[in-house]
């Protein structure tokens, strides 16, 4: 490799696009256009840095297994970036295991983060953990180290264990100040953040309060009975009840949640649940319906009890009941909350991270369009969709049960 082309990946190396560009721009050798892409990448020129790591990849040949693929795995972390979640996650294994092969288990970690971090993003924490542990990081230089602690702390942080999440994020500066890279360090600063911005709302006897996502662990240890309409379940510290697919039985458990320790009217359940503006026999018959429902659902927590003018909710352990809510109310929330991290999303992006059909997912983003929520730039399937978040709350921690692996 000569000097001009190692200078260039030094410099990339350690965050300085322009220095490389100002060394390689003019060249179109496959090492050059490796480069040049990586440089567009960091610059946010996403579509050109992609069209540069391909061309990259097929001047090196098929001679040159472990230079192609590294550009698989940059061409997977520009992807990655551009939240196209559908790229081809076997490209990057297979990539990964050449890496590894041939000796190159700095890249090949990387290969592996990547992986990790998009199993986060769609909520498989799971197999992001399992995945992760893996990989050894004690051989890998200091900018590798800070990237794992970053995932080691978004695990922790989705899992509400605030400590572990703070304890990893403090590893990570450390690795950062010694790669001495800006940009990593600017981003594991971010990620701090969320653990001092509100994550949830908290309702209880009536009266509202912002939480932080140390105060919602504390909360969801505690002898609460906890009506979360984040992740859509009843729950205490030893019990999990999810009502994620039953829309209309968890709407009356947060009604009569919202107003525990008194109860809720007939009509007023109606207009709630059954959004019927005016109650008769055919709404009261099927109230009665999904209270029953209900109360077997929640025979292990808590008794739905019929009072004179409605329903109560009565806890069998709990000495209070509270409601969790999200920062800030909104219908299309799971779709803002993926949207609120400040980068662009594909429609099928979102759809796989949703768990839902692509087609719902736009129809969805068309609206919040006209509402002014989302903007979108580009045509066809090149087309993305991306807001800034919503200041002062980390929206996207606490994303109902199916997107969070809760």
């Amino acid at each position: 490799m000569d000097s001009l082309i190692t200078a260039a990946a030094r410099a990339l190396a350690a965050g300085d696009p322009f220095g490389a560009l100002n060394r390689i721009a003019l060249r179109d050798d496959a090492p050059a256009l490796a480069l040049r892409g990586i440089a567009m990448a960091q610059l946010g020129d996403l579509v050109r840095a992609k069209a540069l790591m391909r061309s990259a990849a097929r001047a090196f040949g098929s001679k040159e297994a472990v230079a192609r693929a590294r550009c698989v795995v940059a061409e997977a972390e520009i992807a990655l970036v551009s939240r196209d979640l559908g790229w081809p996650a076997k490209a990057l294994d297979a990539a990964r295991a050449t890496l590894e092969a041939h000796g190159d288990h700095v890249n090949a970690a990387h290969a592996r983060y990547l992986e990790v971090r998009r199993l986060l993003l769609i909520g498989h924490l799971d197999e992001a953990e399992r995945k992760l542990a893996e990989c050894d990081p004690a051989h890998l230089p200091p900018a590798s180290r800070a990237a794992r602690e970053l995932l080691v702390a978004g695990i922790a942080m989705r899992r509400l264990r605030t400590k572990a999440a703070r304890t990893a994020l403090a590893r990570a500066a450390r690795e950062a100040r010694e790669a001495g890279i800006p940009a990593l360090s600017s981003e594991i600063e971010s990620a701090s953040l969320v653990l001092n911005t509100p994550s949830a709302r908290l309702m209880t006897r009536g009266e509202e309060r912002l939480l932080l996502l140390e105060e919602v662990e504390v909360l969801l240890a505690s002898k609460a009975l906890v009506v979360d309409a984040c992740r859509h379940v009843v729950r205490d510290a030893r019990t999990v009840i999810p009502l994620a697919r039953r829309p209309i039985l968890f709407a009356l458990a947060r009604a009569l949640g919202e107003a525990w320790p008194g109860d809720v009217s007939r009509d007023a359940l109606v207009a709630r649940v059954f959004r019927a503006k005016h109650a008769d026999e055919s709404h009261r018959a099927r109230l009665r319906v999904e209270v029953g429902r209900l109360r077997a659902m929640l025979g292990a927590l808590a008794d739905v009890s019929a009072t004179k003018r409605g329903f109560a909710l009565v806890p069998h352990r709990a000495r209070e009941v509270v409601v969790l809510l999200r920062p800030v109310e909104e219908k299309h929330a799971a779709v803002l909350a993926f949207l609120a991290d400040g980068e662009s999303w594909s429609s099928s992006a979102l759809a796989l991270a949703l768990g839902t059909s692509q087609r719902t997912v736009q129809r969805t983003l068309d609206l919040l369009a006209v509402e002014g929520k989302v903007q979108s730039f580009g045509h066809g399937r090149a087309r993305r969709w991306m807001t800034p978040p919503v200041p002062g709350f980390a929206t996207t921690l606490l994303l109902p049960a199916p997107l969070s692996g809760y």
